[in-house]
């Protein structure tokens, strides 16, 4: 897969294409293993190059839930580019991987090598970010909306 195919990298010169495809660490992954756990420190994010991705989400109860199935050209990890919390899921190939690394260093790098280029990336991630704000916002409208609609026809939940 060609980086000019990725959406992260939208835009983008084929000087800066070149410049991050000389720099940045391209991972071979085999399948089932975690590239981070949930509550790790973090420092860097990934784009799916090959294979796939599931993201793994803890309840309060413990009890770890798939939230997500990635493939390529998508990133994730990207939260800890911008806000430098720790890991908010848990994230493993089901299948053999190739990832793209980025870490903080790496985007500090680019930020003094070329700033348009940087800008266009935190630009593409904010984008991806609120693109996947709204679909969770859409499904928690709909899971709220089918849980009370449940109480409130169910017997027990109009005598509650």
């Amino acid at each position: 897969m060609q980086l000019r195919e990725i959406g992260l990298f939208g835009a983008l010169s084929d000087d800066v294409l070149e410049y991050m495809l000389n720099t940045l660490q391209t991972m071979r992954v085999l399948p089932g293993t975690p590239i981070f756990r949930e509550g790790e420190a973090a420092r860097e994010m990934y784009v799916v190059l090959d294979g796939e991705i599931e993201v793994l989400k803890k309840s309060r109860r413990g009890r770890e839930t798939r939230v997500a199935i990635l493939g390529p050209s998508d990133c994730f990890g990207e939260m800890s580019i911008i806000d430098m919390q720790p890991r908010s899921a848990t994230v493993r190939t089901l299948g053999p991987a190739r990832l793209l690394r980025i870490s903080t260093e790496d985007m500090d790098n680019l930020y003094r090598h070329d700033l348009k280029a940087y800008t266009l990336i935190i630009l593409n991630l904010a984008r991806d970010l609120s693109r996947r704000l709204r679909v969770t916002d859409g499904l928690l409208a709909d899971f709220t909306a089918n849980v009370l609609e449940e109480y409130v026809s169910s017997p027990d939940g109009a005598n509650g």
